[in-house]
């Protein structure tokens, strides 16, 4: 059964960092490319933050730039994402993604979200 558990959210003031973790299972970790992304109450659901299967490339949304950094580690199936400089417009559920393309087909699973809130 596939499985991506997120954790690390919460509640934060501005200017203050937080670490998100999402932790993988039943599926081959190694090989999906890992994103994360974030819905706001209202907005729709935006990217924020990719990192390739091997770890080898990074790319982040305009907005995150220079304040979250993503990182993987493939022999524990965890995936990161340090947000530091925390803004009230970060404030979100941000949901761990693990994408693959293969054969043709696409595969894509979906954690159950971990709230961040960011207060003035």
């Amino acid at each position: 059964q596939v499985e991506l558990v997120e954790s690390g959210g919460g509640l934060v003031q501005t200017g203050g960092s937080l670490r998100l973790s999402c932790a993988g299972s039943g599926f081959t970790f190694s090989a999906y490319d890992m994103n994360w992304y974030r819905q706001a109450p209202g907005k729709e659901r935006e990217l924020v933050a990719i990192i390739t299967y091997t770890g080898d490339s990074t790319n982040y949304a305009d907005s995150v730039k220079g304040r979250f950094t993503i990182s993987r580690d493939n022999a524990k199936k965890m995936v990161s994402l340090q947000m530091n400089s925390l803004k009230p417009e970060d404030t979100a559920v941000y949901y761990c993604n693990a994408f693959r393309v293969s054969g043709g087909r696409q595969y894509d699973h979906w954690g159950q979200g971990t709230q961040v809130t960011v207060s003035p």
